[in-house]
């Protein structure tokens, strides 16, 4: 895999007063593999607001970390079959969430790598919904041709 890479993330809530509220992005990313670890590097900016927020996603066969600073600020850990609870500080706030992850799947091509992840969010020991994260990384010179 090159450095220079796209990544398409999708978010999926699923609320029991709804069908559910999906989300997706697609953004230019920097990847590197370092210790049997894959990590993907990208910024974010937040509608409304100046300030950038840096992302880091590192992955490995059974568990995903997200770390953001910057306008929001948490390190959430998905390991399969383990529930992990942290701080998620926003400009409105902190929320204590509660990540109980369940189904995680790692897919590793030459040109291309998937990751799907499923788990119950909790706020503030709160059930709030079922939730699935989808990740597709491929170069970006294969631009969306591997994009599902």
């Amino acid at each position: 895999m090159t450095k220079e890479v796209l990544l398409s993330l999708k978010g999926l809530q699923l609320e029991s007063c709804d069908a559910g509220q999906e989300l997706e992005t697609i953004t230019p990313a920097d990847y590197y593999m370092k210790n049997g670890s894959h990590y993907i590097i990208y910024d974010e900016v937040m509608e409304g607001f100046d300030d950038v927020t840096k992302n880091m996603i590192k992955f490995q066969d059974s568990s995903l970390e997200v770390t953001k600073k910057g306008l929001v600020n948490v390190h959430m850990v998905f390991e399969r079959n383990k529930k992990n609870m942290t701080s998620y500080a926003t400009p409105y706030g902190n929320i204590l969430i509660g990540i109980d992850t369940g189904a995680f799947l790692l897919e590793e091509e030459e040109d291309q790598i998937k990751v799907q992840v499923a788990y119950t969010l909790e706020a503030n020991y709160q059930f709030l919904a079922d939730c699935k994260i989808e990740m597709n990384i491929c170069p970006r010179e294969a631009g969306m041709r591997l994009m599902p």
